[in-house]
């Protein structure tokens, strides 16, 4: 039976629009603020550091004992019974240091165990251009090399990146893709901006998808940086509003997310509003999000906590608020781990960030 971790909890009527739930700008959740309840003391003291260290992580992933993590500058860090190994990586390409950008999202192939290969997100400079692109890499000792590229010149700027990965039910890769602050390019079906992709894992497009000869499976995004699917294959996904409206979406193919046209509670004939939203007072800078037990699991980077969302009883909780900045999450079992992003220039670092943590749910 699932365990209820709350501190507090608003019940919201969807009636035709999202459940309001009041990108790192804008005013944001006051969390962390005051003292604990027994509750949140309960919750926290069953939080345990499993790694110290690390530089910015951004994607969680997991080998048999052995965690794999992208870090935004440029490397991976293997960890292996709270041991930090720092693995180098060889791109084709110069990483990006603007804000937002680098070495963004990461996935195992299914087979790690056997070929060592990996695919990667990560932004990069060519002359004055910035773009993204997904590659594949494959770790030859301690060093991940790129070994073949699957989709490039996916738009990029300063701000924007989208860049999570994920391998879906269907043995697919979707890949998230930010508006480059350039709105209009999200309803754009013939760019790669402001995008949620779908490729097969060697780069080429699959027969199925909505839009024929074309690597896009939904649109109208400005920066969704959290993927994730039940156990019946239903897709969902977060992602980061213009200063508040921040969003969790249900997603499927072909379908028109709204932005820039509409965000938040707006509706739009032909446009999809979202399954819950932070509101026009607040925002969350929702980023990756894991699924257990009819609950999403939010990283929220300006809310500084790990959002709960109870999909049964369309209720929100912040379940975590004293660790900072959240990039990601990752549950396996009934566990779940999650990285901080306190030294990525927008957070209040503490001693020996950022961390590996990882928090019992039953």
């Amino acid at each position: 039976m699932k365990k209820m971790l709350t501190l507090f909890t608003g019940l919201f009527l969807l009636s035709g629009c999202a459940a309001t739930i009041s990108e790192d700008e804008g005013t944001s959740t006051e969390s962390g603020s005051g003292s604990l309840t027994t509750e949140e003391s309960s919750i926290n003291s069953a939080v345990e550091a499993v790694a110290e260290n690390l530089a910015v992580p951004w994607s969680i992933q997991r080998d048999d004992d052995a965690f794999y993590l992208s870090e935004r500058g440029g490397t991976v860090a293997k960890i292996t019974d709270g041991e930090v190994e720092r693995q180098s990586v060889s791109l084709e390409k110069e990483l990006s240091s603007v804000s937002e950008a680098g070495l963004l999202g990461f996935v195992l192939a299914p087979d790690f165990s056997d070929s060592q290969t990996a695919i990667a997100y990560y932004t990069y400079e060519d002359n004055s251009d910035i773009m993204n692109r997904i590659v594949e890499l494959k770790l030859v000792g301690d060093d991940w090399q790129e070994t073949r590229v699957l989709l490039d010149e996916i738009p990029s700027g300063t701000h924007h990146h989208g860049g999570r990965l994920a391998i879906g039910p269907d043995d697919l890769l979707y890949a998230t893709t930010g508006d480059a602050s350039e709105p209009e390019i999200a309803q754009d079906r013939n760019s790669l901006g402001g995008k949620i992709l779908r490729m097969n894992l060697d780069g080429t497009i699959p027969e199925d998808n909505p839009i024929e000869d074309s690597y896009v499976y939904s649109y109208g995004h400005r920066n969704a940086q959290g993927l994730v699917w039940d156990e019946g294959g239903k897709m969902y996904s977060s992602e980061h509003g213009a200063s508040r409206n921040d969003e969790i979406n249900v997603i499927e193919a072909g379908k028109n997310y709204g932005w820039p046209t509409i965000e938040g509670n707006e509706t739009q004939t032909g446009m999809e509003s979202p399954l819950f939203t932070s509101g026009n007072n607040t925002t969350w800078a929702p980023s990756g999000m894991d699924y257990r037990d009819e609950t999403l699991y939010v990283a929220a980077l300006r809310g500084n906590a790990v959002l709960e969302f109870d999909l049964e009883s369309n209720t929100m909780s912040e379940m975590l608020t004293e660790y900072g900045r959240i990039r990601d999450i990752y549950i396996e079992g009934e566990t779940m781990y999650f990285v901080t992003n306190n030294r990525d220039g927008r957070g209040n670092p503490q001693q020996n960030d950022d961390k590996l943590y990882r928090l019992p749910l039953d």
